[in-house]
């Protein structure tokens, strides 16, 4: 074989599907060949007791850039990403939706030069304002991002202005993320909980109640169900909001479920000790260790389809800034997720099999990325991260390269840790720290593929 550019040998290579001890041989960005052969390289890495994982595909991430960037912006959350092993996100933020292809247009010149991993952005659907669907999808967003509750800033959806949307993407063939909690019941308790006077902390789980999420699911999934289109019901907070979509997709629905951290390892009550700190929607739903032990099952059955860290960062100033209604909901994720899920496998939860499937392979399939993302093979991206499989760290607020600064899971020892992270077979990050190169390049997403094919 010709001499190759990078070659990584003797790892364990893993895929959604199962594992070997194999080289990795790099060319020009993409890999040429997985298996035994060997070849001259410029540059090779002996990968001998440690785990080869392809990048992980984070489908949703908000960076807060532009928008509010003394929160986030794309260089210290595509940091966070490249030295945890994320080298593909799909990102959008509320601060500045995305709302036409103008928008767009102007976002991607902002971040020129701004992403030390690949990129797509999500548009925001927005009711009640003439939204060309089409010509959004075309232009090449990746999704369109739908909340059924005014959250953020970015109003509701009623359920007749869903199906208004949903009927556009079906048309079009557009993807959509669906944030689903019921209008109706959130604002009738927000009334309620006011009036009374309420601003402790466990109004966030009175306000933003199982019932909204439910009742918000219900209504979403049946109208993806009518209207043939495609769609992922965003952070699935507990089993019975997964029972909803798993009875919808039996019934011919195309849904895809998104788990998120959250929701397995942080508990409902933490909300009343640590209000603002735990401060996100729908709320943590699990009270004990078997809520936990039901959401690892259903990621592992596939009902969940997917992983996504969900990171929507706020430093700790801005948490101490307001009471519990009016400080900014969400949690920084990017730095935490492949640990957490990483310490799942070593605590029998999770296979490495399942993290590849649930972080890299299922949501590149899911948002057209794939066959150059999310796998090792021929023809893929070498996007590539090495795991030392028996690590053990304690994660601390002090090792967060995120602009917040700090994690929900500070003082949580975890076992394995991404030791190298590589883009398009450059080196991105090693031991935790990202090496700086801003070569990110925006992913058009399918819809834009298809208009070019076209």
């Amino acid at each position: 074989m010709a001499e190759v550019d990078l070659a990584i040998e003797g790892g364990t290579v893993v895929s959604a599907t199962g594992r070997r001890q194999a080289n990795i041989l790099v060319t020009d960005g993409r890999v040429v060949h997985v298996g035994p052969e060997r070849a001259t390289a410029r540059s090779t890495v002996d990968a001998s007791g440690l785990i080869v994982l392809p990048g992980a595909v984070d489908t949703h991430v908000h960076l807060m850039d532009p928008g509010a960037p003394d929160r986030e912006d794309f260089i210290a959350g595509t940091s966070a990403a490249a030295a945890s092993g994320v080298t593909t996100i799909l990102e959008h933020t509320h601060g500045h939706p995305i709302r036409t292809a103008d928008d767009l247009r102007a976002k991607r010149s902002h971040l020129r030069d701004r992403a030390l991993v690949d990129y797509g952005l999500a548009a925001h659907a927005w009711p009640d304002w003439g939204q060309d669907v089409a010509a959004l999808w075309a232009a090449g967003v990746a999704f369109f991002k739908l909340f059924t509750c005014t959250t953020h800033g970015v109003p509701g959806h009623s359920a007749a202005q869903v199906l208004t949307h949903l009927d556009a993407a079906a048309a079009t063939g557009a993807l959509t993320l669906m944030h689903c909690e019921d209008e109706s019941i959130t604002e009738d308790a927000e009334r309620v909980l006011r009036a009374a006077g309420r601003h402790d902390n466990a109004i966030i789980g009175e306000w933003r109640s199982r019932e909204a999420e439910l009742v918000g699911v219900t209504v979403a999934a049946l109208l993806v169900r009518l209207t043939g289109a495609a769609a992922t019901i965003a952070h699935v907070s507990h089993p019975a909001a997964a029972a909803l979509i798993t009875r919808e997709r039996a019934l011919g629905a195309a849904l895809a479920a998104e788990a998120c951290p959250q929701y397995f390892l942080l508990r409902e009550t933490e909300l009343h000790e640590l209000g603002a700190l735990r401060k996100f929607t729908p709320p943590a739903r699990a009270r004990h260790d078997h809520d936990e032990a039901l959401m690892w099952s259903l990621l592992r059955d596939g009902t969940l389809t997917h992983m996504s860290s969900d990171h929507a960062p706020s430093t700790l100033a801005h948490k101490c800034d307001g009471d519990i209604w009016s400080v900014h909901f969400g949690l920084p994720g990017l730095d935490s997720t492949m640990s957490l899920l990483l310490d799942a496998v070593s605590r029998g939860e999770l296979s490495l099999e399942d993290i590849v499937r649930v972080y890299s392979t299922s949501p590149a399939r899911k948002y057209g990325l794939f066959p150059r993302k999310g796998q090792l093979a021929a023809g893929a991206d070498a996007d590539i991260v090495l795991v030392d499989p028996g690590h053990r760290r304690v994660l601390r607020n002090e090792d967060v390269l995120s602009k917040a600064g700090w994690t929900p899971y500070a003082g949580r020892e975890v076992t394995g840790s991404v030791v190298r992270t590589y883009l398009r077979g450059e080196l991105i990050a090693e031991a935790g720290k990202p090496l700086g190169s801003r070569n990110g390049r925006f992913l058009p997403g399918a819809g834009a593929h298809r208009s070019t094919a076209a």
